[in-house]
C-alpha cells in the first residue's frame, strides 16, 4: 500500500459486481491512498459495502434548476450501491471527503432518522404542499434498502400527510412497496419512473451491476400498472453510440408492460467521472471506445460535458436532435406520451393538526 498520485494512463482491471474499478483522486485533497494493483498484497482489503451514519439535520433539499422536473427532493443514502458507472451523483461523494469511484458505491452515508425529519418537515407550517421526489440523487431502492427500509418508511410519513411524491429507481424492490404507493395513487399522488438503460443483460451487468436486471424492471413496470399505480419508464441515460439505438425496443418493451409516459436524459460525465467512465470503456469496449467518446463530444459542444442549463439533459447538434428525434417517434409508435404525469397537492393534510380541531 502506498500514498501516490494515480497515473491517468494507468491500466485498470474491472472489479467483480463493482461499477468503478479504483477509488481517483478525490479533486478536493491533495493526498490520495491508493493500492497498488500490479503488485497487489494480501492485505490490501476487498471492496466491501460499509455503512456510515448521516446525521443530516433536515432531509428535504431544494433546487431551482430550469431543466430539472422536480424543486424539492428526498435522498435517504448519499452514495449507491449499484454502483453505475455513469452515475452523475458520483462528484458528491468528494464532498464527503470520500471518492468518486469505489468508495461512492461502496461507503454509503444513511441518514437513519429520515422519517422523522421528514415528518418534522411537513408538519412545520412553513412547508409548502408540492411534490417531492425521491431518487434525486441516489436510487432510494438500492440493495441496502432491503432490510433498512427507510424509503419505505418516508411512503408510510407521505401517505399519512397524502404528499404527492415521483419516484424513480432502476430496482426492483419498489414492488415491495405497492401498498403505500397505491394508497398514495388514491389521492393522485405518486408516480413511478422505472429507468431501463438496455434490455441487454450482459450489457446491464457490467454498466449497472448491482442494480435490478432489464427483465425484472419491465416486471416491477407491469407489476405496478396493474396495480393502478401510475407508471412511467425513462431510458436514462441515453448514451450516444451504446445503448441509443436500443430506443425503440425499451419503450416498445416499456408500453407492453404498461408504462404510460416516458423520458430520456442524455449521458452526463461531470468531474471525475469522465476518467471513470473512459477507464470502463477501456476495459469493456476498447474497440468502440474512441467512436463513442467522439460521439459524445459531437453533442456536448467538442467536450465530454456541458453544464449550461438548457444543453446538459438533451445535448445539442445533429446526433442529439438525431436522438430526440427517435425517442418522439418511438414513442409515439409504441402508444405512449411524454414524461408529464400529473400530480395534485389538493389531499395534503397534517393529521396533527387536525386532531388538534377536536
Amino acid at each position: 500500500m502506498e500514498i501516490r498520485q494515480t497515473s491517468k494512463n494507468q491500466a485498470k482491471e474491472a472489479v467483480h459486481g463493482r461499477g468503478a474499478s479504483d477509488n481517483p483522486p478525490n479533486r478536493f485533497e491533495e493526498l490520495h491512498l491508493d493500492y497498488d494493483k500490479e503488485n497487489p498484497s494480501p492485505e490490501d482489503p476487498v471492496p466491501t459495502t460499509q455503512i456510515f451514519k448521516d446525521r443530516s439535520q433536515s432531509l428535504i433539499t431544494y433546487n431551482d434548476s430550469p431543466d430539472v422536473g422536480f424543486n424539492a427532493s428526498i435522498n435517504v443514502y448519499r452514495g449507491c450501491e449499484h454502483g453505475c458507472i455513469y452515475c452523475y451523483a458520483r462528484p458528491t461523494h468528494e464532498y464527503l471527503g470520500f471518492s468518486a469511484g469505489l468508495d461512492f458505491e461502496t461507503k454509503l452515508m444513511v441518514k437513519e432518522n429520515a422519517p422523522e425529519l421528514l415528518r418534522k418537515e411537513l408538519s412545520s407550517k412553513k412547508y409548502q404542499p408540492q411534490v417531492l421526489a425521491m431518487s434525486g440523487v441516489t436510487d432510494c431502492y438500492q440493495p441496502v434498502e432491503r432490510h433498512l427500509k427507510l424509503t419505505r418508511r418516508c411512503l408510510e410519513v407521505l401517505a399519512e400527510f397524502q404528499n404527492p411524491v415521483a419516484i424513480i429507481t432502476k430496482n426492483h424492490l419498489v414492488t415491495r412497496d405497492i401498498d403505500l404507493l397505491s394508497e398514495l395513487a388514491k389521492y393522485s399522488a405518486v408516480a413511478v419512473f422505472i429507468s431501463v438503460t438496455t434490455l441487454d443483460s450482459n450489457l446491464a451487468r457490467i454498466l449497472e451491476p448491482r442494480a435490478s436486471t432489464p427483465l425484472h424492471r419491465l416486471q416491477a413496470i407491469e407489476q405496478l400498472s396493474q396495480a393502478g399505480i401510475p407508471t412511467g419508464v425513462m431510458v436514462a441515460p441515453t448514451i450516444p453510440a451504446l445503448n441509443d439505438s436500443e430506443i425503440p425496443a425499451i419503450l416498445h418493451s416499456a408500453a407492453r408492460a404498461g408504462a404510460q409516459q416516458a423520458g430520456f436524459v442524455m449521458l452526463r460525465l461531470p468531474y471525475g467521472v469522465k476518467n471513470l467512465f473512459q477507464d470502463w470503456l477501456k476495459q469493456h469496449f476498447p474497440d468502440r471506445k474512441e467512436k463513442i467518446l467522439h460521439r459524445i463530444e459531437s453533442i456536448r459542444g467538442g467536450k465530454l460535458n456541458e453544464t449550461s442549463f438548457g444543453k446538459r439533459m438533451r445535448g445539442e447538434g445533429i446526433f442529439a436532435e438525431q436522438i430526440a428525434k427517435l425517442f418522439q417517434i418511438s414513442c409515439k409508435k409504441a402508444g405512449i406520451m411524454g414524461k408529464d404525469l400529473k400530480l395534485s397537492i389538493d389531499s395534503f393534510r397534517r393529521p396533527n393538526q387536525q386532531l388538534g380541531l377536536f
